[in-house]
């Protein structure tokens, strides 16, 4: 895929942030990230400092995104350069050869750098379910 021309809707430049997840399309994460590019989840907190990180994340991962839903998205305008947008995401995988719907919340800040484009330089995600983890006591 192309870089996204300047001016595409931070919706939009999710979307093909996901998109190019699914794909494993290393060149588009690359265009579409800030680096360093924090990213929290459940299992933990990382800094992607450049595309080779991406590579080996979707070469030796365990699962596959098979496709995604993004609802109930909020955008918040901090500045000219910076944008704030939180989600509800609905993934459909495959994870260590069984099919799995994870729903979680995700957030994810975008700069625009010195080129006039919009990168992703933090993205969040957490699991959707009782905020003191009740639900996944065993």
């Amino acid at each position: 895929m192309a870089i996204p021309p300047i001016g595409t809707p931070l919706a939009e430049l999710e979307r093909l942030y996901w998109q190019a997840i699914k794909d494993k399309d290393v060149d588009t994460l690359d265009a579409l990230t800030h680096y360093p590019c924090l990213v929290t989840g459940a299992s933990g907190a990382m800094s992607i400092k450049d595309r080779s990180v991406y590579a080996m994340m979707l070469d030796n991962a365990k699962w596959t995104l098979n496709d995604f839903t993004l609802e109930q998205m909020q955008i918040n305008g901090l500045s000219d350069a910076a944008a704030v947008i939180a989600y509800k995401a609905t993934e459909y995988m495959t994870v260590e050869g069984q099919p799995l719907t994870l729903v979680a919340y995700d957030s994810s800040l975008w700069v625009k750098e010195a080129d006039g484009r919009f990168r992703c330089a933090l993205h969040t995600e957490a699991i959707a379910g009782d905020s003191f983890g009740r639900d996944r006591r065993g």
